[in-house]
Formats: C-alpha cells, sequence, structure tokens
C-alpha cells in the first residue's frame, strides 16, 4: 500500500482588514472640539497652555512647549543649542528621518552609531567611539518605547558636556528606574502623530529641563516672536512684538490640544491594554526559533508603542518583504520600523555610510516586522496575527 503524505490545510484569511493602527477618539474629544470652535479662539490659546502644563506634569519636566510634530520639536532643541555647520550630533541609524534630518537643516552632520541586538537600542559603547572634538549633542531614540541605558549614556556626554536629547517619539510613557524620561534629559521631543499613543493627529512636544534654553525655544517655535507675543489678540489689549530670532513657524494650536488634552488623560488605559497585547503576543512567539522577540530590560517602564519582530530569514524560503506581502494578503496591516537610516540615499552618498558599517542596525533592519498594535483592537485579534504568522513560518521554513 502506498503511502500518501497529508497536505497541512490552507489558511482563511478573515474577512476585514486589520489595520497597524487605528485612532481611539470618543465623545469627550469630540466635545472640547465642538467647545473650541464656538469659542472662536481655534490657534494656538489657553487650551494649548492648559496641554502643556498638563505634560510637563505628566512627564515630571520642568517645562514644556507643545508644537506641531515631534520634528519641530527636535528641530528647535538642536537650534536652541547651536547646532550648525562643522558641528556633530551623534543617534541611532535605527530611526525614523526626522531624528538626523532635523540637525541637517540646521548644517551639522549626522554621526551614526551601532545599537544592541536585544532591544535595538542605541548601545553606549557605540557612542563613546564616535564622540569627536566636533561633538556638540546625543540624540537617543527609545526603540519602539522602551528607554535607552541612560545613566551610561549620560556618564558619557556629561564627561565630555555634551547635550544629551531624547527623541522620544516612542516613548511617552516610558520610564528608567522610576522615573519618566521627561525628567532625566536636558530636553526629549515627542510626537502625537497619527499613530501614536496618544494623538491629535499631527502635533508634539519638547519637554525642557534647562532654564537657560526654554525662553529661546519659546520664541523660535513662533517666528522668533517675543514672549507671549500668542496674546496679541487677547481682550485684555494689543501686544506689540518683536522679532528676536530669525525662528520657526511651529506651535500647536487649540483645536490638536482638544484631542490630545483627552488623550493624555486615557494614557494609562491604552497602556495597559497595549501590555496586555503584547504579552499575548510574546506568548504566542516564544516556541518559534524563526523569530527573535525583543528584550524587555529591567528597571524601566516600556511604552509598547510598536509591537515588531526579527523574522530570522536565514531560516526560511522567503525574504522578509516577501513575508510582509503574504501578511498583508491575509489582511494584516505590517510596517518596517525601520530600514537603517545610514542605508537610505541621502544619507549613503552625502556622507559615505556603507552596508557593513552598522552591522547590528543591518542584520534587524532586513528582517523587521511590525504587527498589528493599538487599544481598540481585541485578544482575538492577537491571536488571528500570531496564527497568520505561524502559518507562515511553517510554510517557508527551512
Amino acid at each position: 500500500m502506498q503511502s500518501s503524505s497529508i497536505k497541512e490545510p490552507e489558511f482563511t484569511a478573515r474577512p476585514d482588514y486589520l489595520p497597524l493602527h487605528r485612532a481611539w477618539f470618543g465623545p469627550e474629544e469630540e466635545n472640547e472640539i465642538i467647545d473650541t470652535l464656538r469659542s472662536g479662539w481655534i490657534t494656538t490659546g489657553p487650551k494649548t497652555k492648559k496641554f502643556e502644563e498638563d505634560f510637563k506634569n505628566f512627564c515630571g519636566a520642568k517645562h514644556c512647549v507643545a508644537l506641531n510634530s515631534c520634528t519641530a520639536a527636535l528641530h528647535l532643541a538642536y537650534a536652541a543649542l547651536d547646532l550648525g555647520p562643522g558641528d556633530e550630533m551623534i543617534t541611532s541609524p535605527m530611526t525614523f528621518a526626522a531624528t538626523a534630518n532635523a540637525a541637517v537643516h540646521l548644517g551639522a552632520k549626522p554621526v551614526f552609531a551601532d545599537i544592541m541586538p536585544e532591544t535595538l537600542n542605541i548601545h553606549p559603547d557605540e557612542i563613546e567611539k564616535k564622540i569627536s572634538n566636533k561633538t556638540k549633542a546625543v540624540t537617543v531614540v527609545h526603540y519602539i518605547g522602551q528607554p535607552c541605558k541612560m545613566d551610561e549614556i549620560k556618564q558619557i556626554a556629561g564627561s565630555k558636556n555634551i547635550a544629551v536629547i531624547q527623541d522620544a517619539a516612542h516613548a511617552t510613557e516610558s520610564e528608567y528606574k522610576g522615573r519618566k524620561i521627561g525628567s532625566i534629559c536636558d530636553m526629549s521631543a515627542y510626537s502625537f502623530y497619527a499613530t501614536k499613543n496618544i494623538t491629535c493627529g499631527e502635533g508634539g512636544a519638547l519637554t525642557v529641563n534647562r532654564d537657560d534654553l526654554i525662553d529661546k525655544i519659546r520664541i523660535l517655535s513662533l517666528h522668533g516672536m517675543s514672549k507671549d507675543a500668542w496674546k496679541r489678540y487677547a481682550k485684555d489689549g494689543y501686544a506689540h512684538y518683536e522679532i528676536l530670532y530669525p525662528g520657526y513657524k511651529y506651535n500647536m494650536f487649540d483645536i490638536q490640544a482638544s484631542l490630545v488634552m483627552h488623550q493624555l488623560k486615557k494614557i494609562e488605559k491604552f497602556w495597559a491594554l497595549r501590555k496586555q497585547f503584547v504579552e499575548k503576543y510574546n506568548d504566542g512567539f516564544k516556541d518559534i526559533e524563526q523569530i527573535k522577540t525583543l528584550k524587555i530590560m529591567p528597571d524601566i517602564k516600556h511604552a509598547y508603542h510598536l509591537y515588531s519582530i526579527i523574522l530570522k530569514t536565514e531560516m526560511l524560503k522567503c525574504t522578509r518583504d516577501e513575508f510582509l506581502a503574504e501578511l498583508q494578503k491575509l489582511n494584516i496591516g505590517v510596517s518596517v520600523h525601520f530600514t537603517a537610516l545610514h542605508l537610505h540615499p541621502y544619507y549613503r552618498d552625502t556622507y559615505g555610510y556603507r552596508r557593513g558599517d552598522f552591522p547590528n542596525a543591518e542584520y534587524a533592519s532586513d528582517r523587521l516586522v511590525s504587527l498589528p498594535l493599538f487599544p481598540m483592537m481585541n485578544a482575538e485579534d492577537v491571536e488571528y496575527s500570531v496564527s497568520a504568522v505561524t502559518h507562515l513560518i511553517k510554510k517557508y521554513k527551512k
């Protein structure tokens, strides 16, 4: 009798699309928007100032400037330090372009330092190797919400009188050794973009712990106009302004603040749900040797902004991008966070970076997959994502 192999049944795609992210707004945000529209004050005004105070207190920072993006926050942080031609800033290649672009706009050179493979955060030892007499700032990126090794980084930078800036776009809720990250460095840049943990569609903030920089940052954020120029149309009298610097148009406005002020009130609820889903993902992938999940370090609070895995493509008969395409066919929203920045044409061609310069970042960059993670999803959504990934691993494993 001839034996026959049993064919594994086909995996059935869910009928509806599971997005990578979906924002969660409720009646609080809707009512606040209506109130703002009816108030007649829709640009930077009292609600923006209220949010600045609330967010400053949440972060444990001395000062906060609400802005129209995290990119604006980074640009202002660099400008406040007079970063410019002839200066260098050190950062991670495992980041979005804005981290380095904002320095390039001021004429400074971004210098990359490789990452730790277990967390994908910048490695303190690699920072130390890259410091030169031109280094003016180190910008750390808390990858997907896990804080970097800040004690070591601050010690290295502090010994050379180098400012430390945090790109906290992923890390609004993050804590390091019991402290909110906004309380521990010179400046921290936050994002309230559409996919972030709290959102107003587009928006950001810069928290500041240096009294010598805050006035300059506020002035630069709104055309370089003298302090409190936003009040020039207030009912208590016209306020003349003076241009003190050639500033920027980076201010948050009250329509944005109407959304994010209520998102901030829900931040711990949102965080608890994402944490629950991350733990479910990790449990689902723990026995799959072709998948590497990222290590969560002790003494930190992870913001769980994204859920990213590393596909060990050396153990598969497909590329990462082919795997992504298959997940999309199964109605799962996916992304890549990130293609290492030094491999993008501008940075490669302008500064001479090449593949091989940062092997840890490159290994991850070629294999990362981000899966759906947002508080409006449910346990069944996570189970479907795990089942789909597991199905494809079985299909393509060597």
